[in-house]
């Protein structure tokens, strides 16, 4: 078990790798692990987003770095954890949120290529980072992984069923490979989001009218997350302020799942 010393960031001293870093609730994690005291490195397709906010963390005292990479591309995710570990000497955290949320259409007029969007990048690409990243971290001890679900993997929702499916499996790759490494010293868990604004979110109402009412209609605190609110939940699960919960998924939905 790992101790922290009164006073320090709940991250302090630790190597993090994010990825779907380039907007959202990644680029929240990149600030608030930075606040925590890690050292990141930022991943994402788009090259000039992440490195635009490596560069004001770094003009704000941070160490922070970037590695361009498609998640659902393993030689990609290999590389990037490779930069993690070449730069900072190891790999102690990795926050896997990059995510697709793909067509909105009923499940029957889906083409086989909106599955594969979906299935590729969220499923895929958390199965391509938890391989790369557990591989680093039994290099060095353990570390602790959080992935990205959402409410969406808990319960059925109007969002469109490759999603759904989608983000359940996310919770069986995370318990499964919970139970598989907690003798390594690795934890890995899940966070479940509800409704957080983001670019996804915003795209998602714009194309379904009406959908934002509807949505805040089934939220019991009547808003949505701002992205920093989940940022700070998987922040503390990296952390060794959890460091008795590994295979669990944290819902961070205002009580959405509750009704």
């Amino acid at each position: 078990m790992r101790t922290m010393t009164q006073g320090q960031g709940s991250l302090e001293g630790k190597v993090a790798l994010i990825t779907g870093a380039s907007s959202g609730i990644g680029a929240a994690a990149a600030r608030v692990f930075v606040r925590e005291g890690a050292r990141v490195v930022l991943v994402a397709r788009r090259e000039d987003r992440i490195a635009d906010i490596v560069a004001e963390l770094r003009a704000d005292g941070a160490q922070a770095s970037y590695s361009a990479a498609d998640v659902q591309v393993s030689a990609d995710v290999e590389r990037a954890v490779s930069h993690a570990v070449e730069t900072y000497g190891r790999l102690d955290v990795a926050f896997n949120n990059a995510g697709a949320g793909g067509e909105v259409a009923p499940l029957h007029l889906l083409e086989d290529k909106a599955y594969d969007l979906v299935m590729d990048t969220n499923v895929r690409g958390v199965w391509n980072c938890l391989r790369h990243e557990i591989r680093a971290m039994t290099e060095t001890g353990g570390g602790s992984i959080v992935n990205t679900s959402s409410v969406a993997g808990l319960v059925a929702s109007s969002v469109p069923a490759p999603y759904i499916a989608a983000k359940h499996a996310v919770i069986g790759l995370t318990k499964a490979a919970a139970v598989e490494y907690a003798r390594s010293d690795i934890r890995v868990n899940a966070i479940a989001p509800g409704l957080t604004r983001s670019e996804m979110v915003e795209d998602w109402f714009a194309r379904v009218p009406g959908q934002e009412a509807k949505s805040m209609a089934s939220a019991p605190q009547n808003r949505m997350a701002a992205p920093e609110e989940v940022a700070e939940a998987a922040a503390w699960l990296c952390s060794d302020r959890a460091s008795f919960v590994t295979g669990a998924t944290l819902p961070v939905d205002g009580g959405r799942t509750t009704w």
